[in-house]
């Protein structure tokens, strides 16, 4: 019986594993689309948008169904709760993703350079790639340092903030623009979030304390 649970745990982490590649994807597409004005990135966002959707709706099927057939203790029902957490946070990242590459199809050859939207979209890339590399991992540190780097993507927000508020101030005519890169930063840092989440519930799967506890 254990055997059996087993695999079926190994078979829920792998899809994990798997939605969170589908999630890096669409985030490194639709920013690769907001710099370059690729249109094929931005419809491939969007799309692996909607499998990380499919995917997600599979692994909660999972879930519950080891929970019910299997009555998990201690470890492993703190695995499959984080599970259960992590497959919400990891949709909606690939919500944002969707959301930046929508955008992209308002703008006429990319982004306009905006100074530290390309950093902030890095930093937010980083932060999603450490928590799902911690929970492959089961690596504590990693995790605690992606809950410390979303500090860094928030000042980054409020530079990008301040710069655009002066922009607008220079040149109001320019606000449409400036309003697609303040919605992008706001969805980039709704993504360290997100990501910060992910590490959390990380860190819950490993020591069974949560932040929020």
């Amino acid at each position: 019986m254990r055997n059996r649970f087993d695999i079926q745990l190994m078979a829920l982490n792998n899809e994990l594993i798997s939605m969170g590649a589908k999630c890096e994807n669409a985030i490194a597409s639709a920013v690769k689309a907001l710099m370059t004005g690729d249109m094929l990135l931005a419809k491939n966002a969007i799309q692996v948008d909607h499998e990380i959707d499919q995917m997600e709706r599979e692994i909660e099927s999972m879930c519950l169904k080891l929970l019910l057939q299997q009555q998990p203790v201690a470890r492993d029902l703190r695995l499959i709760s984080a599970v259960l957490k992590m497959i919400t946070d990891i949709e909606r990242i690939g919500d944002q993703a969707s959301d930046i590459a929508e955008i992209v199809s308002y703008l006429e050859g990319g982004l306009r350079h905006t100074p530290r939207i390309d950093e902030m979209a890095a930093a937010t890339i980083k932060m999603v790639t450490d928590s799902l590399d911690a929970f492959v991992r089961r690596d504590l540190t990693l995790a605690q340092s992606v809950i410390a780097y979303d500090d860094v993507v928030d000042d980054l927000f409020g530079c990008i903030r301040q710069d655009l508020i002066a922009e607008i101030a220079r040149d109001p005519s320019d606000g449409e623009r400036v309003l697609d890169v303040l919605m992008i930063a706001k969805y980039l840092e709704r993504i360290g979030d997100h990501a910060t989440n992910i590490a959390e519930w990380v860190e819950f799967s490993i020591t069974g304390e949560h932040k929020s506890d």
